[in-house]
């Protein structure tokens, strides 16, 4: 479908598996189709509505074939009990107090790889112990703490936990002309954590895939959080170690990709390309962590005291292990300097922060240099093609799982966007 309901059109609210008949909503563009709405939603959420874009150009991605990236709790319901859904598809949640927050400014936040807009903004221990970076995590976060200071709140869930990032940004341009024309307003605030910084300021920065629409010009506000501005080469640094938390046969089921294509799990030489960061045996599972990468090696070295860790930086079979190497992966599709090339607009003030603390508990934690556990704070707070710096903060008590409810991290946020 092609077209949009007209404004006088009723549409169908699907509320707590019932349809009931909805009012009047204002116009949505026309190349987005409003598929369902849900008002039973947890975390304290509002809403959630499903659009779809049906611009000629958005392609469906790879999931990996044993579930692990499949669409989980209540956003498969939101997602139409679809465990794969099309990426096309995105959900677009509103916060309490959506429409009668005084803040003139609404807000977009944007998650990060393998998260939602749950765990992420609404309710850190969602994922239970560990799952926010600290040993005990709150119920709640940006999404209440900048809701209840009159803050007109949103965020975008995305279909693919793992998804290209040039469909991703063109679905961040979707969801602010929805707030748009839902608020009346000409601007929203956007705020990306992690891999949302990548799509937040693609959008912004006009990088896109060729069939894509450039900025629209309504972003007052960027804030990225512990956003990859200059890259990260976690994956291959310490790659022996974060392969133990993914391949199968060692015991790994985190939605993550792997720097190798084959690996030794006790005693057996296994074959895994569907878990590769890059393109491999025909699959290609994870294109919005491919796209992050950046070589460091040449700043802080290489981890050198993990097993095959020459071969798993620069490539070639190692003892236990295979893979192409960082640069290879690179040169599959990395975004960073496409994205530094593309200046932001000076009209938009970008405002980076950085964690400083390398203490996530569960995770081998990047130490060759300053870092939140993952990214580096020089990359968090790179400013290399940001036009317009608004501001820059290193919040030293913060790792990079904390970076969505530390009290610190939020009320730097806040007093950004007021």
């Amino acid at each position: 479908m092609r077209r949009h309901l007209a404004a006088a059109l009723t549409v169908v609210t699907v509320a707590a598996g019932l349809l009931v008949p909805a009012g009047p909503v204002a116009a949505d563009p026309a190349y987005l189709t409003k598929e369902a709405t849900y008002s039973t939603v947890a975390n304290g959420w509002s809403g959630v509505d499903r659009y779809r874009d049906t611009t000629a150009g958005f392609h469906d991605e790879q999931y990996p074939p044993d579930g692990r990236g499949d669409q989980d709790g209540q956003r498969r319901t939101f997602f139409g009990d679809v465990a794969r859904p099309s990426s096309s598809r995105f959900l677009l949640y509103s916060a309490p107090g959506w429409n009668t927050g005084s803040k003139p400014t609404p807000v977009l936040l944007v998650h990060g790889a393998n998260d939602n807009p749950d765990r992420a903004w609404a309710n850190p221990n969602e994922s239970g112990g560990f799952g926010c970076g600290s040993s005990t995590c709150p119920s709640t976060g940006l999404m209440q703490y900048l809701s209840s200071r009159g803050h007109r709140v949103f965020a975008i869930g995305f279909a693919h936990k793992q998804g290209d990032n040039l469909q991703q940004a063109q679905q961040v341009g979707d969801a602010i002309a929805i707030i748009k024309s839902r608020l009346g307003v000409g601007s929203v605030d956007v705020v990306g954590w992690s891999k949302g910084m990548m799509s937040a300021r693609m959008y912004v920065a006009s990088v896109k895939p060729s069939w894509g629409r450039s900025y629209a010009g309504d972003v007052r506000r960027l804030v990225t959080l512990g956003g990859p501005n200059g890259g990260y080469d976690y994956p291959f640094a310490h790659g022996w170690a974060h392969d133990f938390s993914i391949w199968p046969e060692c015991g790994g089921a985190v939605n993550a990709p792997s720097p190798h294509t084959r690996m030794t799990c006790y005693g057996t030489y296994t074959y895994h390309p569907e878990l590769s960061i890059t393109p491999a045996g025909g699959y290609d599972a994870y294109p919005g962590q491919r796209q992050m990468l950046a070589r460091w090696d040449g700043t802080f070295g290489v981890n050198t005291s993990t097993q095959d860790w020459y071969t798993t930086y620069y490539g070639g079979q190692g003892v236990y292990t295979d893979g192409p190497g960082i640069q290879a992966a690179i040169n599959a599709g990395s975004l960073i300097a496409r994205i530094q090339a593309a200046p932001t607009p000076a009209s938009v003030p970008v405002y980076l922060l950085a964690g400083g603390s390398p203490s996530i508990v569960g995770i081998w934690n990047e130490t060759r240099g300053p870092s939140d556990g993952v990214v580096f704070v020089a990359s968090a707070l790179d400013t290399t093609g940001v036009t317009t710096v608004g501001a820059t903060t290193l919040v030293s008590s913060a790792n990079h799982l904390q970076l969505g409810w530390a009290t610190t991290v939020m009320s730097t946020v806040a007093g950004w966007l007021s």
